[in-house]
This record gives C-alpha cells, sequence and structure tokens, in this order.
C-alpha cells in the first residue's frame, strides 16, 4: 500500500484515548475546534501542517463536539441503519472508542448510503444519497478540518458551499460584470455532476495538498460506499453522494482546478457549485469560450456537459440561481426569473389548495414560513410590483379556502353575518351558484374579508417582507 509506512508509524505515534462524544447530552464548548465557517490567513502551503498529525486533529474530541451540534442541528432522515439523530449520542456513549479507533487503525467501513428520488419541475428527479447519521458525523468532522486547509487554494469567483460566501454574493457580482460591459453570458450545465465526479481524478487532487494517507484513505472508503436500492447495495465507481456533509467540498476541490482554468484565462465569470456562469463582451467571444471550456471539463475533468441546457444568451434571459437581470434607468437591474416565480405559485397553491384539510391556523403558518424563506432569499431582487401582485393572487386564493370551508348555505348565512353583512345579503350570498374562485373576487368576500381582517388572522403579506428586508 502506498502509504504504509508512514501509516504505521503514525498509527505507533499517535494513540489516543478518549471518546467520540462525552458521557452527557450537554457537549463541551468547541473552543479551539477546526470550525467549518474558520478561513486560514496564510497563502502559504505548508506541507507539514497537512502530514502529521491531521487525522488525530479530525478525531479531537472538541472538533467532534462541534461536529455533533452540527448534525444534531441539521437533523436529517435516517440511514440504511434507520438510526434517527436523536438516537446518536446514546450510541455513540457505547462504541465512541471502538469506532474512533477503528478509523485510527483504517479498519473502519462506512456504511452506503440510503438512495432518495427527490422531483424535479420537468418531471426527471434528483438523485440524493443519505448517509447513515454515525458517517454524517465523520464527514462533518472530516470537512470541518479540511475547509480551512481548501479554503485559500479556492477561487474568489467561486461561492457555493463556502464559510462567508452565498448566492446573494454571487448574484452581485454578476451585476458588476455586466455593467462593465460584459453582456454576453456562457451558461454551462455539467450533466448530473454529483453523480459523475472521477473517483481517480478527486483523489488525485486531494493527494497534492493532504499527505495523510490514512485521510486519503478514509475519504476514499466513503466515495465507494456504495448506493442502497430496493435493499441492494450498488457499488458506485464515480460520483460523491449529494446528501453528504463532505461532498459540497470534494465538490469544490474538484471544480476549483476549472476556476483556475477561466482565471488563467483572464475571464469573468461566477461558480455556485455545478452551475458556472462566464461573461464576454460578444458574441462570437462567448462561441468561442463555450468549445474551449466544455473540452477542459470534458477532457481535463472527465466530466460530462450538458450541451440541451448550456447556452450563450444575454443575462436577462438565463436564470442563474434564480435570479435574472434587466435594464434599467442608470444600469442594471436584479429581478427574479419568471420560472422561479411559477415555482413559488405552485408551493403557494399546494398550501391554499380549497380542498387540503390543513385548519386556517396551520394554513398560515406553512404560508409565513415559505414566504419569509423566500423573500429572505430573494430579496435582493427588485419585486415590489411583483410582491404586490403575488399579495393580491394569494389573498384570493385565502377567501377561496374560506367559503369552501363553510360548505354549507347556513353556515356561510352565519358567518357572513358574523363579519357584518346584514341578513337578507348574508342569505342572497350564501345561495350564490358562482365557482370558489369567482367568489373569492366577488365583493361577497373582499368587503367582509378585507386585507386588514386577513393580517389579524395571521396573513404574512409578500410586499411588507419585502420592504421590512430593505
Amino acid at each position: 500500500m502506498k502509504y504504509t509506512k508512514k501509516y504505521n508509524k503514525s498509527r505507533q505515534l499517535h494513540k489516543s484515548g478518549g471518546c467520540l462524544c462525552k458521557d452527557k447530552a450537554e457537549l463541551e464548548s468547541s473552543t479551539g475546534a477546526h470550525s467549518i465557517s474558520s478561513m486560514c490567513q496564510s497563502k502559504e502551503n505548508d506541507v507539514s501542517e497537512y502530514t502529521d498529525g491531521l487525522l488525530e486533529k479530525i478525531l479531537d474530541r472538541h472538533n467532534l463536539n462541534l461536529a455533533y451540534k452540527r448534525v444534531m442541528q441539521n437533523k436529517g432522515s435516517h440511514g440504511v441503519d434507520k438510526m434517527s439523530t436523536e438516537e446518536l449520542l446514546s450510541f455513540l456513549k457505547q462504541n465512541g472508542d471502538k469506532i474512533k479507533q477503528s478509523i485510527l487503525d483504517g479498519t473502519y467501513r462506512p456504511s452506503s448510503v440510503r438512495r432518495v428520488e427527490i422531483p424535479k419541475p420537468d418531471g426527471k428527479v434528483r438523485l440524493l444519497g443519505i448517509p447513515t447519521v454515525l458517517d454524517r458525523l465523520i464527514q462533518q468532522a472530516i470537512a470541518q478540518v479540511l475547509t480551512p486547509i481548501f479554503e485559500k487554494q479556492f477561487c474568489v469567483s467561486s461561492y457555493g458551499y463556502r464559510p462567508g460566501r452565498n448566492a446573494k454574493q454571487a448574484i452581485a457580482k454578476c451585476k458588476d460584470y455586466i455593467e462593465e460591459g460584459y453582456t454576453w453570458v456562457v451558461d454551462i450545465d455539467i450533466a448530473n455532476y454529483f453523480d459523475s465526479v472521477n473517483h481517480d481524478k478527486l483523489i488525485r487532487l486531494i493527494s497534492k495538498t493532504i499527505k495523510d494517507g490514512r485521510i486519503i484513505s478514509l475519504i476514499r472508503k466513503y466515495l465507494n460506499s456504495g448506493v442502497m436500492i430496493n435493499g441492494v447495495v450498488i457499488e458506485t465507481q464515480e460520483g460523491t453522494p449529494q446528501g453528504g456533509n463532505l461532498s459540497p467540498l470534494l465538490a469544490n476541490i474538484m471544480l476549483n482546478e476549472l476556476d483556475r482554468e477561466l482565471e488563467d484565462r483572464g475571464l469573468k465569470f461566477c461558480r455556485y457549485a455545478d452551475d458556472i456562469n462566464i461573461y464576454v463582451k460578444s458574441r462570437k467571444a462567448a462561441d468561442r469560450v463555450t468549445g474551449s471550456i466544455t473540452k477542459f471539463i470534458e477532457d481535463k475533468l472527465k466530466l460530462k456537459v450538458n450541451k440541451d441546457k448550456s447556452s450563450v444568451d444575454r443575462p436577462w434571459k438565463p436564470r442563474f440561481l434564480g435570479f435574472s437581470f434587466y435594464h434599467r434607468k442608470g444600469g442594471v437591474g436584479i429581478r427574479v426569473h419568471h420560472k422561479t416565480v411559477v415555482k413559488f405559485k405552485q408551493k403557494l397553491k399546494k398550501i391554499t389548495g380549497r380542498s387540503n384539510a390543513m385548519s386556517m391556523v396551520y394554513r398560515m403558518l406553512k404560508l409565513k414560513q415559505l414566504i419569509t424563506g423566500w423573500v429572505n432569499y430573494f430579496g435582493i431582487a427588485d419585486m415590489k410590483g411583483l410582491a404586490e401582485s403575488l399579495d393580491e393572487w394569494l389573498r384570493r386564493r385565502i377567501r377561496m379556502c374560506f367559503w369552501k370551508q363553510w360548505k354549507k348555505i347556513k353556515t356561510r348565512h352565519d358567518n357572513l353575518v358574523r363579519l357584518g353583512i346584514e341578513n337578507s345579503k348574508a342569505w342572497e350570498f350564501a345561495n350564490t351558484r358562482k365557482g370558489y374562485w369567482c367568489i373569492a373576487n366577488s365583493p361577497i368576500l373582499s368587503t367582509t374579508f378585507t386585507n386588514e381582517y386577513l393580517k389579524n388572522l395571521g396573513f404574512q403579506s409578500i410586499a411588507e417582507r419585502y420592504s421590512l428586508a430593505h
């Protein structure tokens, strides 16, 4: 084995007691642990730092406690062993020492991941691999130590799954490029990226920096742990399970090669995970870049570019991270892409479906959660008019839900009287034969379920939430 001598020597020098987790529910402070949010200040590659005792740093009690806290915060579904996050602590109390020693000895074997299919809007499915909670803990511990090491190698134009970086920053940078005159965009789509990463290529890239063979071996085991589908474990020869705590870091390590290539060519670009937009000044340059970068990705990185989804266009047409751009007086504006709006309305429809049996209190709560998260993400876009029109449409759907819940004529009459409609008019309205959607926009409900009344019931206005974000 390539690292046998170094590995055996390290085993003798770094025997460690301790367990994965202290025998208590309240874990110790993570002071001094290698936080995933910390970034190295030095730009130099200190090889000895990445060679000596790196696995011991991963298995350090403080680092493992921090990893445990993060796994518990993220919760998530069970893996193939059916163990939940709530059961993890008691399992570690009984088996922590043994698991830690098996990792040091190189005998630990990760469990296969559980395959889950997430439907896409186009009818296809996204394949998600869910590791066991124990493997999520170990992967998180690895990521916390390796992230600061690789962070100083990553390019400034990479924004996905990195501490202190987010999609909003990527969109703001794209806007800057367009305002500088780079008004053609090459939108590169990598086909099934997380399921098509070449293991040998990825391991070689990691090995350039990480010289501890035990860690390389452990990462290789996770890559080859297999996928369980319908009770049958299938070996994985390529790909990193989308859903594992280590996968985002591995994705960035692989695609950092592409970032460096783009930087060496002097190109303006933004990358968020496997979403890549390159900005140039002419259609001719865009076509040239498309051909050469596609060749680089397929020949050098051993990945496949989806030519059907990749495109060359003006920046206001393609969708990048749910956003698009438009010309406005004095510069370039950011807007929510129309396909993103359609997807959002579909989620709102699901909650406000008139045949949905949930109570109105619970319905309002689910709407508030969805709207708050959506506006927090898309709040950087110019969408005052969009938010107001969505509010009108959503209030109408809520009125429709109330009318459907009232079903019987007498119930409708009594509720309308309670809302201030005089008796004779209430009987007239209650006996209407108009459809639910039509009634929801008629004076019958618009004069009773006023905007202020719905607000008092707990309705979260998209426009108000948007104004608070600004």
